[in-house]
């Protein structure tokens, strides 16, 4: 099978967010069962062109009623040579090069323009330089993987433009299918509807793929009605948002495509998160011999300049500081639960990440009072895997989470996820029991500060009292599968159910 990947973003390129790691780390998967999997992404200004193969001629795509020209580079996906299978079915990552468009600081916005006003144009340029890419490599896909709203044209182009008039002969679009993957109803892509003219496609279509949204211009509703399958990254966040609590105003379009709409879990690249191999980790350490996490916390401790104990538990947590995060209910100045969880308990706490100006600030007044909260503002990836490898406990009090991975990579470490019950955290978890000792991980369903505090302390509480129950618990996690090699299978009967 033939499948095309169009994203916003993928790893090791660039990265936002979990969409990056899900794009790649899928295409990976479904190379190794022996599909022929490409990539499309665009270029943008941190992405270096001398490290990329510029392909021979400039491009032209449709853009409204003109055309634009760009460039196209390429590479291979790093990781997807060396191994057997993956040599023989290389990914082949494409690179759309438009400077006006792409090449400026930042992805969908930036400090100073939070979200850019031309981002119609140019992602509505981006889907249609995907198929304009196919054409000049002569090469069409069975499948069409269209990843959140930035790609969410690909499905309406290929319903409403591609296949129109056009035969069955080789070389064309008119058996490929098209399936969407919403990795975050939270963003939809909404702008003015004076933008559409940028789709170069007629007002009939904007009605008809239900583009309208309020007098505005939704991008993921448009795909969502095009394409021919969808899915979200994990069970019951599908569930979740086909409610009006949970589905951002387009619940109502997702229960009409109920019977195309399904939940597959996000999978962990185990080659990068693997404890015995890691790295980033001073010693490797695995579920039959857990003598490396002890020096990872150290370690961790080390880094962050908290006491070095074994007896203290330490609490790690890595994260966007945005809403929702539940970084109110966690850090609000005058109501968050951090600081009573570390005057109140005997613990540690160390967070990595960064965000809303104002939760960056309450974070560094916590780590200049507190001497055992500590905090590094931004991200690095060798303190990520530090932090899932040192700590005992891992915090995710999200307001919902499509997915979640840091509660995947936790378990795979040895590490306890203390998480609300919502999303794919509820699909990845199970919570503690404290009469059989059963669980892998500590759940609250109430996002409020006192539930946050009261489930760390029933962890911290464990920990002391129950210390064989977290023996238990980090080796049954460590035990789990959470590669993509069941989810690669998952999607490809996905595609097959889509008509490819």
């Amino acid at each position: 099978m033939k499948i095309l990947m169009t994203a916003s973003e993928a790893v090791p390129f660039v990265k936002t967010g979990g969409l990056a790691d899900a794009v790649s780390s899928l295409s990976a998967a479904l190379a190794a069962l022996g599909h022929e999997v490409r990539i499309v992404i665009p270029r943008y200004y941190g992405i270096d062109r001398k490290k990329l193969t510029k392909l021979e001629g400039a491009m032209g795509v449709p853009v409204g009623s003109g055309e634009e020209w760009c460039a196209v580079y390429t590479t291979r996906l790093p990781g997807t040579s060396g191994k057997k299978s993956s040599a023989e079915n290389p990914v082949t990552v494409y690179f759309i090069d438009h400077e006006g468009f792409f090449g400026r600081d930042g992805i969908y916005g930036s400090h100073a323009e939070p979200d850019f006003l031309d981002n119609p144009r140019r992602f509505s340029f981006f889907c249609r330089s995907c198929f304009q890419l196919c054409r000049k490599i002569h090469w069409y896909p069975d499948v069409l993987h269209a990843h959140d709203w930035p790609a969410a044209l690909v499905p309406v182009f290929l319903k409403y433009g591609e296949r129109r008039g056009v035969s069955s002969e080789e070389g064309s679009f008119a058996n490929t299918v098209s399936v969407l993957t919403i990795h975050n109803l939270g963003y939809q892509g909404i702008y003015s509807k004076d933008n559409f003219s940028c789709t170069g496609l007629g007002w009939d279509v904007f009605y008809d793929a239900g583009f309208d949204d309020w007098n505005m211009m939704n991008l993921l509703k448009a795909g969502i009605n095009s394409a021919g399958r969808l899915n979200t990254v994990s069970p019951n966040y599908a569930r979740e948002t086909l409610t009006q609590a949970q589905g951002f105003r387009l619940d109502g379009p997702l229960n009409s495509r109920r019977a195309d709409y399904s939940g597959i879990l996000n999978g962990i690249d185990t080659v990068v998160w693997n404890p015995q191999t890691d790295k980033y980790l001073p010693a490797p350490y695995s579920a039959k011999d857990l003598g490396g996490k002890a020096r990872a916390k150290a370690a961790l401790q080390r880094r962050f300049g908290l006491k070095e104990s074994a007896g203290l538990p330490l609490i790690g947590m890595i994260g966007r500081l945005a809403e929702q995060k539940g970084i109110g209910e966690l850090f609000g100045p005058s109501y968050g639960s951090a600081w009573s969880i570390c005057r109140d308990m005997d613990l540690q706490f160390a967070f990595l990440g960064s965000g809303e100006i104002w939760a960056e600030n309450e974070v560094r007044s916590l780590a200049s009072r507190l001497s055992n909260f500590k905090a590094h503002i931004g991200y690095s990836e060798e303190i990520s895997h530090l932090i899932e490898g040192g700590a005992d406990f891992f915090l995710m009090p999200s307001r919902y989470e499509p997915c979640g991975l840091n509660q995947m990579y936790s378990l795979a470490y040895g590490t306890l996820p203390i998480v609300r019950n919502t999303g794919g955290l509820a699909d990845t978890v199970a919570n503690y029991n404290q009469e059989t000792g059963e669980g892998t991980g500590f759940m609250f369903d109430d996002l409020t500060p006192s539930a946050i505090y009261n489930t760390v302390g029933w962890a911290v509480w464990a920990w002391y009292n129950k210390p064989e129950d977290i023996l238990a618990m980090r080796i049954r996690g460590m035990k789990q599968d959470f590669s993509w090699k069941k989810s690669a299978k998952q999607y490809l009967e996905l595609y097959k159910s889509a008509g490819a």
